[in-house]
């Protein structure tokens, strides 16, 4: 994940939903963006054509070239459209559960066949529009994430000024690190000992906005 200027602990406001055509120009878009994941959990990146998208669509690839111009136009409507479903990080009571739930879902969603996470990211490095998407659903991510750390902060498991992102990119670098960049076996113990870590370097202050001189 990439990550801009920390914020601290809150309760942001949930930016408003974007609006949608519906009618046939939904089911052509829904059509499309399926037949996208579909070629690209298949034939990757390089495999990815139009007209293989539009084949698999049953829609005229006139249509897909006017609507999204190229393949890094169809990859970035894929991502934006997965920014557009009503997720919410889980809520198990506690700091170190909402961390391990939410490691539980990125290790399954890296090692999920076809593989269509790990082959969005790795698009995204091959195609500047779909990293700005890529970005934007990170984002996204990462703010509706937040409120682990505030309702952590209201139990008293966290210092009130914990740095939200700051803990959420501690807690989820493991994953990414050992699925994408080494392509280890995924190990069923990871998303609760990368949980467990963070919240226990939270709980004692690594995440402060600024932490006491004498505690670095």
């Amino acid at each position: 994940m990439t990550s801009p200027a920390p914020q601290p602990a809150g309760d942001r406001p949930a930016p408003p939903p974007r609006r949608r055509p519906g009618g046939r120009t939904a089911r052509v878009r829904t059509q499309v963006l399926d037949a996208v994941l579909a070629e690209l959990g298949e034939a990757g990146y390089d495999g990815l054509t139009m007209e293989a998208v539009a084949a698999r669509a049953g829609v005229h690839r006139a249509t897909v070239y006017r609507r999204w111009g190229d393949v890094g136009g169809l990859l970035a409507d894929v991502l934006d459209a997965a920014g557009d479903d009503d997720w919410q990080p889980p809520d198990t009571g506690s700091l170190r559960g909402d961390l391990a739930a939410l490691n539980q879902e990125i290790q399954d969603a890296l090692t999920a066949q076809p593989p269509i996470v790990a082959a969005l990211i790795a698009a995204s490095f091959r195609s500047e529009k779909a990293d700005r998407a890529q970005r934007r659903l990170w984002e996204d991510r990462y703010a509706r994430c937040e409120v682990i750390a505030a309702r952590a902060v209201r139990r008293g498991e966290l210092p009130p000024d914990t740095d939200a992102r700051r803990l959420l990119i501690a807690a989820t670098a493991p994953l990414y690190h050992q699925l994408v960049l080494l392509r280890t076996p995924p190990d069923p113990r990871l998303p609760d000992q990368a949980a467990t870590t963070a919240a226990l370097a939270a709980s004692a202050g690594a995440f402060t906005e600024s932490p006491p001189v004498g505690d670095i």
